[in-house]
């Protein structure tokens, strides 16, 4: 799977296209040097028609502004790390509604599990499942046991 290109690569992969249209390439030259449908780069070059280099420029993400601040996202990667024992939760691992529950008590701004697993990815953070079967396991010795008993 092809990584996805950042806003910022996106707007200087239009800019550089542009570029190269004035240099009086063809709209199809440049969209196979670009990596780009024909279309995308038609479609920029009437963008730019209508609004000039300005319009080409990346926009603001939309959507709603975040609850929690960098600042609160980097202290909440830093209480994650400490691990779960210390935070009160019994076992040694991290569940969507007890990291809910965390940023609840230490922030006081509540998220559902979806909301809770969006954060953990800005963060850096992804699921992880713990094995079923233990690393340092002993197969002549389950053998052995299994005839025995």
């Amino acid at each position: 799977m092809a990584p996805i290109p950042t806003r910022t690569k996106e707007e200087r992969r239009r800019l550089r296209g542009i570029e190269l249209l004035d240099q009086g390439w063809s709209q199809v030259k440049v969209a196979r040097e670009l990596r780009v449908t024909p279309a995308a780069v038609c479609q920029w070059a009437r963008t730019r028609k209508r609004g000039g280099k300005k319009a080409l420029k990346a926009k603001p993400h939309p959507g709603p502004t975040p609850k929690l601040t960098d600042r609160q996202l980097s202290r909440l990667d830093w209480m994650l790390l400490k691990g779960p024992s210390q935070h009160g939760f019994p076992p040694e691992f991290w569940t969507l509604l007890r990291v809910a529950e965390l940023v609840e008590r230490r922030f006081g701004v509540t998220y559902g599990p979806s909301g809770i697993w969006h954060v953990l990815r800005r963060i850096g953070w992804s699921c992880q499942t713990p094995e079923r079967r233990v690393r340092k396991r002993d197969e002549d010795a389950i053998v052995q046991w299994r005839k025995k008993v």
